[in-house]
């Protein structure tokens, strides 16, 4: 899953690119993003998220996480870099409201800002303006930023998190989350294929000054910490949750783990053919009788102080 606070993307000029990258938001939203729901309900529960929440989502993708804010009341705001999944989540949050004030399919009626960018866009300013921040959530899994590194990425992405927290209340929370330890996470050997693909001389455990865009790293255990510290935060506590990515049939794991943009390196230095024959090799292991695939996880979050 590629990290909310760094994206680099290089632009395909070919058409049939941008309908296959339309088909990987649609998979996103559709197919993987829900996998990460325990852990956006286990953070709202512990902050105890609801009406007096004013609520910064870094990251926030298609807007899931967003949504299920707003449902317990919260005020929301979210930027992303990837305009096609900001595009989904602004129809899933900004809905017309009905007359008795809430939007369509039952979404609260409070209206979402949401933009392009980061902490700077102007959609964060008017809603800082109004009120500050009280959470601040980046949930998309950090491991890609090989955080605790001395790397241009891990710099970027502390200076969005200061930027972030520039615009939250005094004692209001930062959220973190990365991957747990390899160990716990079953589709931590599928993501090394993606590493293996993109540079054959790669080592999961090796640091290097220039990360590769969107490539799987190994997440150590004081990594979210690391991080914290260098964007100016106090670490207040962290928990462990429960992950599983379970698929109906083997197409769609394999859809959904190339929606999270980890195996985009891996398809430039090869071709989306071969990822995807590699992909489903290191999945049968996982897949059960019945033809559906699952794959036990555990994901780690931090929050922090401002």
């Amino acid at each position: 899953m590629t990290s909310t606070l760094v994206r680099r993307h290089r632009p395909r000029p070919s058409s049939s690119w941008t309908r296959d990258a339309h088909a990987r938001t649609r998979d996103w939203a559709e197919i993987q993003e829900r996998m990460l729901v325990p852990l956006y309900e286990a953070v709202y529960e512990r902050l105890d998220v609801g009406a007096e929440t004013h609520l910064l989502g870094l990251g926030c993708g298609s807007g899931l996480a967003l949504l299920m804010a707003a449902a317990r009341g919260a005020t929301v705001c979210g930027v992303d870099t990837d305009e096609p999944r900001l595009d989904l989540a602004r129809e899933r949050l900004t809905a017309p409201r009905t007359p008795g004030g809430h939007g369509g399919h039952g979404r609260p009626g409070r209206s979402a800002r949401l933009g392009p960018g980061g902490p700077e866009s102007p959609c964060v300013q008017e809603a800082a303006a109004d009120a500050a921040f009280t959470v601040v959530t980046a949930f998309e899994p950090l491991s890609a930023l090989d955080a605790g590194g001395s790397g241009a990425a891990v710099s970027a992405a502390a200076s969005t998190l200061a930027a972030a927290a520039a615009r939250t209340e005094r004692g209001g929370a930062v959220v973190l989350a990365g991957w747990g330890p390899p160990e716990r996470c079953a589709t931590s050997g599928v993501l090394r294929v993606g590493a293996r693909l993109a540079d054959p001389m790669y080592s999961p455990g090796e640091r290097r000054e220039e990360p590769t865009p969107a490539r799987w790293r190994l997440c150590g255990r004081d990594d979210l910490e690391e991080l914290a510290v260098r964007a100016g935060l106090r670490p207040d506590g962290s928990g462990r949750v429960a992950c599983p990515f379970g698929y109906a049939d083997m197409d769609s794991a394999v859809r959904g783990l190339l929606s999270t943009g980890l195996f985009d390196a891996a398809e430039r230095a090869t071709d989306p053919t071969q990822v995807r024959k590699e992909i489903t090799e290191a999945l049968h292991p996982h897949r059960r009788a019945d033809g559906t695939v699952w794959m036990p996880n555990v994901f780690r979050y931090l929050i922090c102080r401002v």
